[in-house]
């Protein structure tokens, strides 16, 4: 039987935090409220979802079970603490890139229990995949984390806070990566003489498709990228380029995205 989800306050109703309240609401979630001055976060409003410019607007006696923080860390340290009444006796969640639980915690408050989870875009198809950190929160208050976490994809906890900024390079702007490739693929294609409409086809469904095959498959992405290696085919010619560049490429992306995320906490360490 499924749980039902309390009441919850999400501020900041962007890409990522709408796609995780339309997350709620499949699952059967009946009172959110959500906080963004943007005019356009006026179309969440509806039967179970009431939406506020400012936390100020907040009824009095709202008592949100979890805070679900998906500012841009940029706005931390400015929308936080306006939030610190609330984190005392709510669950604080935060999907904010860079942003550390010590950092989040001194913005809260002494009191505020906080988990730090870094989602990806494909939660808007909830096909994301999440994964979370925590170090004073009880077993009821992670599986409530997960319980809203989970509903726009995968959940992975780890101990290590300081992997979550490996995490936000690789998985976090790793839909990036692939949407870059897809590009490419389609310039790469129509520079050969495709038509435009049948290089971008071309490019998306091979992306598209070749994604589920790894999904569907047992075998590791190394043994799926051999088994269409034929020697001395026209793979194997192409990948002769591409491994001269690309692993190194992205060794290079992957680590300018985690020190980003690093100097996004502001100087403030991961600890657990």
């Amino acid at each position: 039987m499924t749980q039902e989800i309390p009441p919850l306050l999400l501020v900041g109703g962007g890409k990522m935090g709408s796609a995780m309240l339309a997350g709620w609401l499949d699952q059967g979630a009946t009172q959110i409220a959500v906080v963004d001055p943007s005019p356009l976060a006026r179309a969440l409003a509806g039967p179970r979802v009431q939406v506020w410019a400012d936390a100020a607007e907040l009824p009095s006696d709202f008592r949100p079970a979890a805070v679900i923080f998906a500012v841009k860390p940029q706005a931390a340290a400015g929308v936080l603490p306006g939030y610190r009444d609330l984190a005392a006796r709510s669950l604080v969640i935060s999907i904010m890139a860079g942003q550390t639980v010590v950092g989040l915690e001194e913005l809260l408050g002494p009191n505020a229990v906080v988990v730090r989870a870094m989602p990806n875009t494909p939660a808007t198809i909830r096909q994301g995949i999440t994964v979370a950190t925590a170090r004073a929160a009880s077993p009821a208050q992670r599986d409530l984390a997960a319980r809203l976490l989970g509903s726009v994809g995968e959940v992975v906890w780890v101990h290590d806070e300081g992997l979550i900024d490996a995490v936000t390079a690789v998985s976090g702007s790793g839909p990036a990566y692939v949407f870059l490739l897809a590009e490419c693929m389609e310039q790469a294609g129509i520079k050969q003489g495709l038509p435009p409409d049948l290089a971008r086809r071309l490019a998306r469904q091979t992306v598209t498709g070749a994604g589920n095959l790894l999904a569907a498959s047992s075998e590791s992405a190394e043994a799926l990228r051999r088994n269409v290696t034929s020697p001395g085919g026209t793979t194997a010619a192409a990948l002769e380029v591409l491994n001269g560049v690309l692993p190194a490429a992205l060794d290079l992306a992957v680590a300018a995205a985690a020190s980003r995320s690093r100097e996004l906490a502001g100087g403030i360490p991961a600890k657990i």
